[in-house]
């Protein structure tokens, strides 16, 4: 890796990542960190009592015991202070924010971090900045919910208070649906990989209205309080439940310039009424006549491998050619000015592939043949062989992705599932894995 000096010929220029660790994004941080001359601090979530067991210097921390990790972090980097922070997924990031305010970095605040991975205090603040909201309620899982479920408005949505990807998120139609949905969240919620996040919030369901329309995601950053979207993205497939699982994700978005506008001045509405101050975003809204419905802003970039889907371009930086994603957050993590970095030009797209059932994942045929299908650019298939699958609500992640790229956005649509067409995926039916 080459390593750039400040120009004050001080000390390396060195960016703390916070990740758990099993990220996908670990690997792409590291080539982008090459190519912006920056050397990463990896802080995670592993076991102390080994000595580096994954190789990479890793500074061990517990992001549900914030105060002992950041004393932790701070006595391992003494002597080599980062020069920014950046947090991958929504567990990090109120260690991260904890950390650029005891380092003196900018960031955002701790209690807008905490915000905006719990759904009930997102919702207060978007309410209380008179934003348009849903019905919601929120009570404890271990109390009666009969109440709750006789008197919520139909169609609703039964979500977690802290989980991410749409995981446990059910829509139901009628109170025993309702109750129904309350007990399957009881279970997901006492799984082992949960329960591990030692969560408070874990124990709590928020009920709200079914927001009808259509579904978009902004990728976004913010400076000093200033927002900026470096992408939206359409979600074509009609996302109306009963579960929510995403599936493609397509740039630039077709929606007309105008409601456009009004979905970036509505993600800068939410940031703004959360408390977000400095750093990646990513928000999930809906838009139908009503208006722009803000469902979170994650203080945190984009999950998975799905930043692969963009591409930024800038003749003012050191770079040459295509930034990837993480390139460009490293870069403005250190202070680097990157407001003249612009999406490529090209449609892209990529599909988060779901799990078509339980059991155990064998094989997978038809890759090659849906790598040469035309504008795909790469599959990569993530689900391990031989290991349990689950799908949602209770699972938490996908067989892989396709990610295309095209001249507009349709045809990069189509390229995405004549490739998935082509996917043939041998699960066992293993009842060893239901939850």
């Amino acid at each position: 890796m080459v390593l750039l000096r400040r120009a004050d010929g001080g000390h390396l220029t060195r960016v703390l990542l916070l990740a758990t660790t099993t990220g996908y994004q670990i690997r792409s941080f590291g080539e982008a960190a090459g190519r912006a001359g920056v050397r990463l601090v990896f802080a995670s979530d592993r076991c102390d009592r080994l000595e580096d067991p994954w190789w990479d210097g890793a500074i061990p921390v517990r992001f549900h015991d914030e105060t002992r990790s950041v004393d932790s972090v701070m006595a391992a980097m003494d002597a080599a202070r980062p020069d920014g922070i950046i947090a991958v997924g929504d567990r990090p990031v109120v260690l991260a924010a904890r950390l650029a305010r005891a380092f003196g970095l900018p960031g955002h605040p701790p209690d807008a971090a905490a915000t905006s991975r719990h759904k009930v205090l997102t919702r207060r603040a978007l309410q209380a900045a008179g934003l348009p909201t849903p019905w919601f309620e929120s009570a404890s899982l271990d109390g009666a919910l009969d109440a709750l479920a006789a008197r919520a408005p139909y169609p609703a949505v039964v979500k977690p208070v802290a989980l991410s990807g749409s995981r446990g998120v059910m829509r139901v139609d009628t109170p025993e649906a309702c109750a129904a949905a309350f007990e399957r969240l009881r279970r997901l919620l006492a799984l082992p990989d949960v329960r591990v996040e030692r969560d408070e919030a874990h124990r709590e369901v928020l009920v709200e209205s079914f927001i009808p329309g259509a579904e978009y995601a902004v990728e976004g950053l913010l400076d000093r309080g200033a927002f900026r979207a470096l992408a939206i993205f359409d979600k074509p497939d009609p996302l109306d439940g009963p579960l929510f699982e995403e599936t493609i994700y397509l740039t630039p978005s077709l929606a007309p310039e105008a409601v456009q506008r009004q979905i970036v001045a509505a993600i800068a509405g939410a940031a703004r009424a959360i408390g977000l101050h400095h750093g990646p975003i990513h928000a999930e809204c809906r838009v139908n006549a009503d208006g722009v419905y803000v469902l979170e802003v994650a203080a945190r970039p984009i999950g998975g491998l799905c930043s692969r889907a963009l591409r930024f371009r800038s003749g003012g930086l050191q770079a040459t050619g295509s930034m990837s994603l993480e390139e460009l957050l490293l870069r403005h993590a250190v202070g680097e000015d990157v407001t003249g970095v612009a999406r490529e030009g090209a449609a892209s797209g990529v599909m988060m592939i779901p799990i078509p059932q339980r059991g155990i994942y064998r094989r997978v045929d038809g890759v090659e043949q849906a790598r040469e299908v035309r504008g795909v650019e790469d599959v990569q298939i993530t689900a391990k062989r031989d290991a349990p699958i689950v799908p949602l609500p209770e699972g938490r992640s996908y067989l892989g992705f396709i990610f295309a790229r095209g001249p507009e956005p349709r045809m990069v649509d189509r390229a995405l599932r004549d490739a998935h067409a082509h996917l043939r995926f041998e699960i066992d039916r293993d009842l060893a894995v239901v939850p």
